[in-house]
């Protein structure tokens, strides 16, 4: 996927609602917001990053039926971050108990809190070292636990709040600690 970063800086400073709007009324366009204001431009995935992106969420929604803990988004949700980025990640959770407390303006626009967990697929054309700073950034905002799944490489980076990015190569399998409790994620299906 290729990504195109525009500041719009010069022109004017756009806010929250603003940037709704903007992708409301594009709703062909995927688009983030990062920290510094500026707004990316994503292309659509291609079909293998497709499937597989609808594999993953597939596995995490029978896994919350069952149990029920929280709320799991998709790839087109956007959040705003409590640093000031919106941001999608290709899967998200968030604890029922903390998504109750929003408000329901909040959780039909892009909800105002950082999921407790995110996922981040990375497509050839990614750029590794963009999908790290993304992942990164939210470790910075507050997400518990965050997988980076690097199919190229059969690999996945596993970040966890307060401590150093855990690198495993070509793991069966993936355990969502006590944030996905009783979650194991079969990798066989992506790599």
């Amino acid at each position: 996927m290729n990504a195109y970063t525009i500041n719009f800086d010069v022109i004017t400073k756009i806010n929250d609602e603003q940037f709704f709007q903007l992708c409301r009324n594009n709703p062909e366009l995927k688009l983030e917001q990062n920290q510094n204001g500026e707004i990316i431009i994503m292309s659509p995935t291609g079909g293998e990053t497709g499937n597989k992106n609808a594999e993953l969420i597939t596995d995490f929604c029978l896994w919350n039926r069952r149990q029920k803990f929280g709320q799991i988004f998709d790839s087109s949700t956007g959040f705003k971050l409590p640093l000031g980025s919106k941001r999608s990640p290709d899967v998200a959770y968030i604890q029922q108990e903390r998504w109750d407390k929003l408000t329901q303006e909040e959780k039909e626009k892009f909800p105002p809190i950082a999921p407790d967990f995110v996922l981040e697929l990375k497509s050839k054309t990614d750029s590794l070292k963009e999908v790290q700073k993304k992942m990164q950034e939210y470790m910075d905002n507050g997400v518990k636990l965050g997988w980076l799944i690097n199919t190229e490489k059969k690999q996945v980076e596993i970040y966890r709040q307060g401590q150093g990015k855990e690198v495993l190569d070509n793991p069966q399998t993936l355990s969502g600690d006590d944030i996905l409790p009783e979650f194991r994620l079969d990798l066989a299906l992506i790599f």
